[in-house]
This record gives C-alpha cells, structure tokens and sequence, in this order.
C-alpha cells in the first residue's frame, strides 16, 4: 500500500474506524518519527492499533514479541481478516511450518510478525532477521521485562541482546496494561529505550462495575448470578484446580453452557475448551488464571472471581477481560479469608527458576506486600475504582457513584475506643506478631500457640472479646491505611507502630463504616449506557439476525464471532441500516476488506429486514429523534 495514505486512512481502510482512541494518535506519530515508545493503556483501549497503523506505514517489517501463543493467532487471524498480511512464529508450528513462513517473509510477504521471546535465539531466525529490513521491534506484555513485575518472563531478557545484534537499530516500541511507575521505569531501562515517547492514558475503565462480596456460599452465588444473565458471556476464575472442577461439574449439571480451563487439562483438551469459549459454543468459562492472556473475546459481559487473586495488577488484567468492546461490563470479587491462606500457600510455593538467588527474598516480600494491598481491596468500605487508581498511581476525585461500595448502605460506627486498645496490644507485643495472634490476644481466645506465647500475662488479652473477629479485622485494616499500623513486608509479616500522633488528640475519631452482607439486589445507579439501550424492539430482533449471520459465517470460516464484527459494529448497523456499499463503510468497524468478504451479505440481511418491516423503527438516541 506504500505510504501515501496517512493514518487515519489507514485506520479507515484497514479497521473501520473513523476517529483515533484517546493515546493511539501520539503514539503512532511518535513512532513514524522514529521516537522508542513506551505506552501503558488498559485493556480494551486499543493497544494494537497503535503499532499495527505504524507497520503499515513504515518501510520494512515489524516483529511483534508477545509470551502468548493464543494473542498471536488471534491477532494474525483478525489481521488477515482486515486485508493485511501477517504471521506468527512460535512453538504451536513445526519446524518445516516455521521455515516456510520465515521464507516468505524474507520475500516481503508480510508487513507484521508476530513471534515468542525463545525464538530469537534460533540460528534460523537470527538469519532471517539479518536478510530483511525490520523498521521496529515492539514489545507486547512489556511488564514481564521487569522482575518486580507480577508476571517476569526471564525469556524477555533476550529481546536486548537481539537487538543489539541487529545491524540497525529498529524502532523500539513497549506497550502493557498494568505497570506500577516503577515497573514502568524498569521496563524503559531494561529495553534501553532512547528519549522514549511516554504516553499513560489513565487506568479507569469508565464501562466496568466493580463489587467485592464478602461471602461464604461462594457457589451458590454464581449460579445464581448466571441465571439471571443467561445470554451473557463470563468468566469465572479459581485460584485451584480442584476448584475449577467443582464449579464447573455444579454448572454443568445445572444446565449451564460452561466449559473449563487449567494446566492439569491435556493440551488437546485445553484447545478444545478455549476455541468452545471463544466461538461461543460454550459462552462460560471457569479457569484458573493460566487462562485469558491474549484472549481478545470482545463480548464478555462479566468476569466472577471466585478467590481473591494474588495481586492488583492480576486482578486489574484478568477482571480487564470483561466488556473490551467498551460496553457495560460487570467485575466481582468473592472473598473469604481463607483466600488469604490459599495465596499465602501458593506464593510460597512459587517457581523462582530463572531468577538470581539474592532477589529471591526482594521478590517474596515484594509479593507479601502485593497480597496485603489485594486484601486491603476486599476489606475496603471505600470506592473500589478510587482504590484501584489509587494503587497505579492515578489522581483520584469523589467516589465514582458505580461501583459496590458506593452501592451500599452503610452505617458509621465510632471504633476510636477500640482503635486505642488495638495500638496497646501491638505495643505490648512489641510488633512480634502477625494480625492472627493479635485478635487471638485481643479476643482472649483459647489457642495453642497464645498458650506458648503466655497471650494471657498481656493486659490487652481479652479486651474486646465482646467484638466479633470480622469487625476487628475491618478496624485493623482501617488503622492500616489510616497509618496507624502497618504491616512488614516479608513472608511472616508482623504488625508494628505507625503514626499514632493523632491519636494522642482527644478530638481524633477512628470511624468505621460498617453494612449488613447481603445479596446485591439493585441495578447500579449511574450505569454507563449501553449501545443497545438505543435499540427499540425492532431493533433488538434485527441485531438478533445480524447475530444469526455473524455466527453463521464465522462457522463457515472457522474465525471467533468477533473477528467476523464485533457486537458494537452489529448495533452500529442497525441503528444506520446501510442500504449500499458506501452506506456499509460508514459503519464503526468495517473496512475495505471486510466490507469485500461479508458486506453485501449483511446489506442483503439488512435489506430482507426492511422490506418484511417498512416502517419499523429501529432505534431511538437519547436526543429522541428515531430512526427507521
């Protein structure tokens, strides 16, 4: 194509889209000036986009580095889809596979290459990369560079000496979703990104409700939930396997489309169940978080934690898995302490292979601390989006009004009394010890290991046994982000003194915002529309068609629905009904070449529908003005 079209033609005629994402237009100028990159964008604003434009532009190939075999073939398989020519390289090929499509890309076959971090050490590989002009490296995931990253690939290392065996600098480009300012700066150092074009368009994901329910029939509300949204796509993660195999046997025999994912599965098996998920044969997935990088199934609709995942940054990527289209998408976490015990059980027992013996001990306390800022998010009675920006570092304002906690009922409880006898016990302990045996202490329990401490000699023993243990839990982890405690960092972490200061003022009051637990049974106020909220009836059964013929096709294809359109572009259509071939290119997300494969099929559905109803109305804006 060369590169007289500019960008935003390129956008049109390749993906459909009239108009640049907030971030993408910076980075792709910054890369067609030659700059090094470094962009950190949530899931679903359209990472992609801004390297793929930039390929297609720029004079040579462009190598996309990227862990996640199942990211590759579906980015490839949507890329080919859209008329531009691109193939990956990875373990999924055999070696014959992997030569043919070297071969031709040496022939200038393809514009983008996606390819695993291992294969840039194959002499095969090096020698391909020396015959051909690659105009910019970029590195997907970006994040597992750094070894204080929640997910460090030591095969991402050998992206820096690659490069410095090429015999021209490409242009290097780095993108993630969830990078901590120290994770970012590790990821421009390591890379030896030169004057890097920096872009972070912010963490908020304005489309998800978040909610954490504090429960113990974990899979009762799961099933229930499903019920309620039968036609929807989910998610359901499980910190084991054993869980995994349990909620979906429950699911399954409860008539649910559910399939499931874990490592203990055959590799066979596992193919099988993803492919299910994503071409929607099995619209419900329960897995444990070895399932979901690169999958870019746009129609998610929720994503259920059934345990409370190890980090923020897992739990921002994996709940980030719902509502990619940008539509109203819902993120619920169910915890119990237990969770607590489980990830404390799994990080002990965590692979440091690969990693140099004197960062091990960084690294555990580094994820002691990760784990007490997750369980800070399941105990927290404040806005759950404020607390999420809050952790990567983002500005935060009033409370979002769209999320659990600002969906509650709260009642306020003065707790200073009890505050202060918390701060006696931790000094009378002298910070020895961890939050259990503090609350033993504190609630005069009958234990073993108080009994070995001699926990009845304190003054603070038994103190406040008139309180339950889960509204101390809630007071102590107050006092924590209040600054009055805190908790150490390593594996055992113990309680020690804080800023106690204001607490010497009579005036200072430690309040407790406390709820009864309960099923949420109302709608969130403020909710973002949704695209079909414009949709009238008649609208809704022609988006039902339009959804019959994507499927339709996308069987035919052996291509995820998505891929084919997304819902969002399916809308699109049956709020402007194109009637002819320019009327179809106006529609958000269909280019030349998708209009060239499928167009006319959806113009003669869309016709079909019309003429069996001439005067329906198919949509209503909120301006009120309709349209037939």
């Amino acid at each position: 194509m060369g590169v007289r079209l500019n960008t935003i033609e390129v956008l049109k005629q390749y993906f459909g889209y009239d108009s640049f994402r907030n971030g993408q237009e910076s980075i792709i100028n910054a890369i067609l000036e030659g700059r090094d990159t470094l962009a950190v964008m949530p899931t679903g604003a359209g990472k992609s986009i801004c390297y793929q434009v930039p390929a297609l532009m720029l004079p040579g190939v462009t190598l996309v580095i990227s862990p996640l075999i199942s990211l590759m073939q579906d980015q490839v398989k949507s890329l080919n889809e859209n008329g531009i020519h691109a193939a990956y390289i990875n373990s999924s090929l055999s070696d014959s596979q992997i030569s043919r499509a070297l071969e031709a890309a040496a022939k200038g076959t393809y514009k983008i290459i996606y390819v695993a971090p291992e294969r840039l050490e194959s002499s095969e590989f090096i020698r391909f990369a020396s015959q051909v002009q690659i105009s910019m490296v970029t590195v997907d995931e970006a994040h597992c560079i750094s070894q204080w990253g929640q997910d460090f690939r030591p095969s991402y290392l050998k992206i820096i000496d690659f490069v410095g065996s090429l015999s021209k600098r490409p242009i290097l480009s780095a993108f993630t979703a969830t990078a901590t300012e120290e994770v970012k700066n590790d990821i421009a150092c390591i890379l030896n990104l030169r004057n890097p074009h920096v872009v972070v368009t912010g963490f908020d994901r304005e489309n998800l409700y978040y909610q954490v329910e504090n429960i113990r029939r974990k899979a009762d509300f799961i099933v229930s939930y499903i019920e309620k949204h039968p036609k929807d796509s989910g998610i359901i993660y499980c910190s084991t396997r054993k869980n995994v195999d349990s909620l979906h046997e429950l699911l399954f025999t409860r008539g649910v489309p559910v399939t499931k994912y874990h490592a203990g599965l055959d590799s066979e098996t596992r193919k099988k169940n993803q492919e299910d998920f994503i071409y929607d044969r099995a619209p419900v997935i329960v897995a444990t978080n070895a399932f979901g990088m690169g999958i870019d199934k746009s129609n998610v609709r929720y994503v259920i934690h059934y345990n409370m995942p190890q980090s923020m940054e897992n739990y921002y990527q994996e709940a980030g898995r719902a509502g990619r289209d940008g539509e109203p998408s819902t993120c619920i976490l169910l915890f119990s302490a237990q969770d607590i015990m489980i990830n404390k059980f799994l990080l002990e027992r965590k692979d440091f292979s690969g990693v140099e013996p004197e960062d091990i001990e960084l690294i555990r306390q580094r994820d002691g601390k990760r784990l007490q800022v997750m369980e800070g998010y399941c105990r927290t009675t404040g806005c759950l989006r404020n607390y999420i920006l809050s952790y990567f570092g983002e500005k935060t304002g009033a409370p979002c009004d769209h999320c659990g906690n600002c969906h509650r009922e709260y009642r306020e409880v003065d707790m200073t009394s009890e505050a202060k006898s918390v701060i006696n016990c931790v000094f009378e302990t002298k910070g020895r010890y961890g939050l259990n045996i503090v609350l033993g202490i504190l609630l005069g329990a009958k234990r073993a290991r108080l009994r070995e401490i001699k926990a009845e000699t304190y003054k603070t023993y038994g103190v406040l046994k008139e309180k339950n243990e889960a509204e101390l839990r809630l007071l102590i982890s107050q006092m924590i982000l209040d600054g009055y405690l805190y908790q150490t960092e390593d594996r055992y972490s113990v309680l020690k003194m804080g800023n106690i200061a204001p607490l010497k003022d009579e005036s200072t009051r430690v309040i407790l915002r406390m709820y009864e637990e309960k099923e949420p049974s109302r709608k969130p106020k403020s909710a973002k529309r949704k695209s079909t909220d414009s949709l009238t009836s008649a609208g809704y059964e022609l988006f039902e068609k339009l959804r019959a013929l994507r499927l339709a096709i996308a069987r035919e294809e052996s291509l995820p629905p998505y891929i084919v359109f997304s819902d969002k572009t399916l809308i699109d259509m049956c709020v402007k009904r194109p009637q002819d071939h320019a009327g179809m290119l106006k529609v958000n997300g269909v280019g030349a070449a998708k209009y060239e494969k499928y167009g006319q099929r959806f113009l003669d559905e869309i016709g079909a529908f019309v003429l069996q109803h001439p005067e329906a109305v198919t949509s209503i804006p909120e301006d009120g003005n309709s349209e037939k």
